[in-house]
């Protein structure tokens, strides 16, 4: 085994609870509001945690994302905006 290439070695799945997920949205935004329910959901069966950032109290957070609210981060990358897939929002965290 410990002569497989690396493209063949498989990395050891990550522990979701090791991960932080980051919605950035704003209240009265629907999409932010649908994509909170995922994020609830999938951290809250995998043990992730999860946080909700403003844009309206935040001026680097608007002025970086305003156009692409709700923005999703896993460990400070971003990693979907607009809609959340649970399915690709699941895997990023499992690994």
């Amino acid at each position: 085994m410990a002569d497989m290439t690396p493209l063949l070695r498989r990395r050891p799945r990550k522990n979701p609870a090791d991960s932080t997920v980051t919605l950035i949205g704003k209240p009265g935004c629907h999409l932010c509001d649908a994509a909170e329910t995922v994020i609830a959901d999938v951290c809250g069966e995998l043990g992730a945690r999860w946080e909700k950032k403003d844009i309206t109290q935040d001026e680097e957070l608007h002025r970086k994302y305003w156009e692409q609210i709700p923005v999703i981060l896993v460990d400070g990358a971003q990693h979907d905006f607009w809609r959340v897939d649970p399915d690709r929002l699941r895997k990023a965290l499992t690994g």
